[in-house]
């Protein structure tokens, strides 16, 4: 059996400096990203997901953006199986593929592959589908976790298709994951940034006044002017839903920016808490071993961050190379 290529995985928060890193790395050495990040997928949602400058991307190749339309759902394993192939084809350039991003069950599911899909009643689902549309986030959400009891969150599109795997195949998706796993397509060593809680949320609120200026409220309005639903997939997310709720006059203008850094700080806080708990490996000041976790302080300037990453993945893939030969 061939062995799985060992792949660097750059995690952490929102705003706690990936792309920064990402942009110093590939000064280093040709690098092509893998964004592992659910909001970045959709087309025309840019602001709002903070995602890679027009000049950054003319730089380093980026792979995982503006995969589908807003409102198309876009689910972990459907990332697994794309990436996989994107992970094939970037060894093919030669270049060193960086899996980068912030959506851990994306990150989990290219790593350790997640449950083979059960048959499912297509005209079912698409009934199924029709039901949950109209329900709130917090009904959907409930129902979920009526269905099953492991349940864990993570936002309407999971709550949907927990719902229509427990109704369809009589077993919650929890069970299915639990008892139907697949294989990953790649060996991670993950690198996870972190920043002290109020340096983080310095750069959340940056961010957020930063999308304002660029033009958020504006994109938000083009996408909705497009008939993409409030509550559709792509923006159900942090930011967007808070612009929608204000567009609909649901939120006063006002208290915009503050709802947003407050949804922004919550969802980071969940990244933070999801890492912590789930990467594989240990954790600690110093990588224990492939496939480890090594942890960094992102206070320290990116092209610092850089040079470390790139010295220690050397060590990592080519110790040979470290020792002295003898003279001859």
């Amino acid at each position: 059996m061939t062995s799985l290529p060992l792949t660097p995985v750059l995690v952490g928060p929102t705003a706690v400096g990936k792309t920064a890193v990402v942009a110093a790395w590939a000064e280093r050495e040709p690098i092509t990203a893998v964004s592992a990040d659910a909001r970045q997928v959709y087309r025309g949602l840019d602001i709002g997901t903070a995602k890679p400058s027009a000049a950054l991307r003319a730089r380093v190749p980026h792979l995982g953006l503006d995969v589908v339309e807003p409102g198309e759902r876009y689910s972990a394993g459907r990332f697994a199986r794309d990436a996989a192939q994107w992970l094939g084809q970037i060894g093919d350039t030669g270049r060193q593929p960086v899996v980068v991003g912030g959506t851990g069950l994306y990150v989990r599911a290219l790593a350790e592959g997640l449950f083979h899909e059960p048959p499912l009643d297509l005209a079912r689902r698409d009934q199924l589908r029709a039901w949950t549309a109209d329900l709130t986030p917090a009904r959907l959400a409930h129902w979920a976790a009526r269905l099953d009891r492991r349940f864990a969150g993570g936002g309407r599109q999971r709550a949907g298709r927990a719902v229509e795997v427990a109704l369809l195949t009589g077993r919650g998706l929890s069970w299915w994951q639990e008892h139907a796993r697949a294989t990953g397509a790649m060996r991670p060593w993950y690198i996870q940034l972190t920043l002290p809680r109020d340096a983080l949320h310095r750069r959340i609120a940056q961010r957020v006044d930063e999308m304002l200026t660029a033009g958020l409220v504006d994109e938000v309005r083009r996408v909705l002017a497009a008939g993409v639903a409030p509550h559709a997939p792509g923006l159900d997310g942090v930011g967007y839903r808070e612009t929608a709720a204000m567009l609909a006059g649901r939120l006063p203008e006002r208290e915009l920016r503050d709802a947003i850094v407050v949804a922004t700080r919550r969802y980071a806080k969940r990244q933070e808490t999801w890492f912590r708990n789930q990467l594989r490996g240990g954790s600690g000041s110093g990588m224990r071993d492939a496939g480890g976790v090594w942890t960094l302080d992102a206070s320290e300037p990116p092209e610092s961050l850089a040079a470390r990453i790139v010295e220690r993945w050397q060590e990592v893939t080519h110790p040979a190379s470290r020792i002295s030969h003898p003279a001859q």
